[in-house]
């Protein structure tokens, strides 16, 4: 049931939408085709990314208040968590935006793993082509005439642990004490803030040797992508700011 869940959803359209522009661009170069579909996914997402994005920019800011509410309450942790959401509604912030952009690609992330581990590229499986989508008559995976995205690939892999690294850098401030007096609470914080900002970078950098080149340049993508979005909308809300 699940099985057949993910191939109808996001397997088979994910297939075809890389078979489609495959066909259209030439060379067939699967690498751009990878690169065009992760920039289509991403605006798709847009309107989540960009209240994602904003929130967090709005916590880094608000962080100093949010402290002062854990700290006042630290002692009556009922009505901390009613203080806490409070400050998050009248803040209109949503805390779990990131994490739903998260779980929304984590099937895509799959499912390009699996076309490629497969052999669902160069050779084309006929039987999940819809009937609008043609074969194409050239499928290249060699990316630029120098790396095989239908394997793994250790540049690639590289590449994809630096963005996100720079990627986790501007999303995710380093770790503010909540008060002077070390606590157990700080120092899981200061560890998590940590482990997302350097160990997150190196899982992706591993994760990505394991996984085609295809995977990869999809995380490289997605990331430089995110980039950009974070350094735009930094812009936007200071531009709201001054008017």
């Amino acid at each position: 049931m699940i099985s057949s869940l993910f191939h109808s959803v996001v397997y088979d359209p994910l297939y075809n939408g890389l078979v489609l522009l495959i066909d259209k661009l030439p060379g067939g170069d699967i690498g751009f085709a990878v690169i065009i579909f992760t920039c289509i996914v991403k605006l798709i997402l847009l309107p989540l990314s960009k209240g994602s994005v904003r929130t967090q920019i709005k916590m880094r800011e608000l962080q100093p208040e949010l402290n002062r509410i854990q700290n006042q309450y630290k002692d009556n942790k009922e009505e901390q968590a009613r203080q806490i959401l409070q400050f998050y509604r009248s803040n209109n912030l949503n805390p779990f935006a990131g994490i739903l952009l998260v779980l929304i690609q984590l099937p895509i992330i799959l499912a390009l793993a699996f076309i490629f581990y497969g052999g669902g590229f160069p050779a084309i499986q006929l039987d999940l082509l819809y009937s609008f989508v043609p074969k194409p008559d050239v499928i290249n995976t060699i990316f630029l005439g120098l790396i095989d995205v239908s394997k793994k690939s250790i540049i690639l892999g590289v590449l994809a642990g630096i963005s996100q690294f720079i990627s986790v850098r501007l999303s995710i401030p380093p770790h503010v004490p909540t008060s002077d007096k070390p606590s157990f609470k700080d120092d899981l914080a200061k560890s998590m803030n940590m482990q997302m900002r350097y160990i997150m970078p190196v899982f992706v950098f591993f994760i990505s040797l394991g996984v085609s080149g295809a995977v990869s340049l999809y995380w490289i993508t997605s990331n430089i992508f995110t980039i950009g979005q974070e350094l735009y909308f930094r812009k936007t809300v200071k531009a709201e700011k001054k008017a």
